[in-house]
């Protein structure tokens, strides 16, 4: 039997070296359960089987490594992975690239247009991608962001900031102020309500969203009508226990936690600037309600647990959601069904319950 298992992970290697994910992930449940191994346990939640798996294929393949010694690399292989996760492009009416305003110049961005929102008077979610503040950019995160749209009936802008180390902090954070001012200022033309107008992101992206959300009511700009924190990274400064239980063997590690951080933020002072750090901002009345997911078997998962918390002492509208099995970047993982696909929904369903506006 072992000798049978070993075979059939081996054809499963061999498939996502090709570049596609579909064989294994149609493989009976009770035979990827199989390759996946024993489960594994932690901290009272077990990791999901399919996350289990793609964690063991990761593992064997030649060549695959952590190393981040090289942006390019990094960059490059941040864009790699997404495609091989993200599964079939799910089609949309209107996709459309344009330029948003930055803190200091233009900006990249995507908007996407579900089949199900109205022409004009809908909802818009401003979405700034995970990668560290390093890595990432429209098309590293362009599954995700269809997918979203379509499911949450909204539209969805996806902005291309500018990334580290070329850009240090804070100018990522400048930058999705800026964006989301300009998204709010022109909502109509995008076929959006300006009341109506939500920010998110995933990763360094969440951090971004939690920065703008302060920020609009600390400098009395437009505030967004909620905001998403996907697994979002909030305290550069800190360390809780979730850094130590996940540091090694799922997706992301302390040493990459670590890579990123020193290239977005080499000036160590500015790290407990809320600005970088919105978990460390001293007052959080006002701000706008927040759909905040965390992921059980992530490193950040401490912190972003830590600022639902934070936020509903402040008297914020906060829904929490811990995704008990999944790991960091699960949302982007579009080729599993499953409990990483409920976990998405979830995402969704909060999206298009705030920010559609009634018929």
């Amino acid at each position: 039997m072992n000798r049978r298992v070993d075979t059939l992970l081996r054809t499963a290697l061999d498939t996502v070296q090709g570049g596609a994910l579909r064989p294994v992930t149609a493989l009976p449940a009770s035979l990827r359960h199989r390759l996946a191994g024993a489960p594994i346990q932690i901290d009272g939640n077990v990791l999901d089987a399919d996350i289990q798996l793609l964690l063991r294929l990761e593992g064997l393949l030649p060549g695959k490594s952590k190393d981040k010694t090289s942006v390019a690399t990094a960059r490059a292989n941040l864009l790699t992975s997404a495609k091989l996760v993200s599964g079939p492009r799910r089609e949309l009416p209107r996709v459309t690239d344009l330029t948003v305003r930055g803190a200091d110049g233009q900006l990249g961005a995507r908007l996407y247009v579900p089949r199900s929102a109205p022409m004009s008077n809908g909802g818009l979610l401003v979405f700034f991608h995970g990668g560290g503040w390093v890595a990432g950019d429209l098309d590293s995160h362009d599954a995700f962001c269809r997918d979203a749209a379509e499911e949450a009936g909204v539209r969805v802008l996806s902005v291309d900031y500018r990334l580290a180390p070329e850009a240090e902090a804070p100018v990522a954070a400048e930058d999705a102020i800026a964006a989301f001012g300009w998204a709010v200022e022109h909502a109509e033309d995008l076929g959006a309500n300006p009341s109506y107008v939500g920010v998110g992101g995933d990763s360094a992206g969440g951090n971004l969203a939690a920065v703008v959300a302060q920020q609009c009511v600390r400098r009395g700009l437009p505030a967004p009508a909620l905001q998403v924190l996907i697994y979002p990274a909030l305290d550069l400064v800190g360390r809780r226990p979730s850094r130590d239980l996940f540091a090694e063997g799922f997706f992301l590690t302390d040493e990459d936690i670590n890579w990123y951080r020193d290239h977005y933020t080499p000036d160590p002072a500015i790290r407990a600037d809320p600005m970088v750090s919105p978990l460390l901002a001293e007052d959080l009345s006002g701000l706008c309600p927040a759909y905040v997911v965390t992921a059980g078997f992530d490193p950040l998962r401490d912190e972003g647990n830590e600022y639902a918390e934070k936020l509903k002492a402040a008297g914020v509208e906060v829904e929490h959601h811990c995704e008990a099995s999944m790991v960091h970047g699960f949302a982007n993982i579009l080729v599993l069904t499953g409990e990483t696909h409920q976990a998405r929904r979830r995402i969704t369903t909060a999206i298009r319950t705030t920010l559609r506006p009634p018929t």
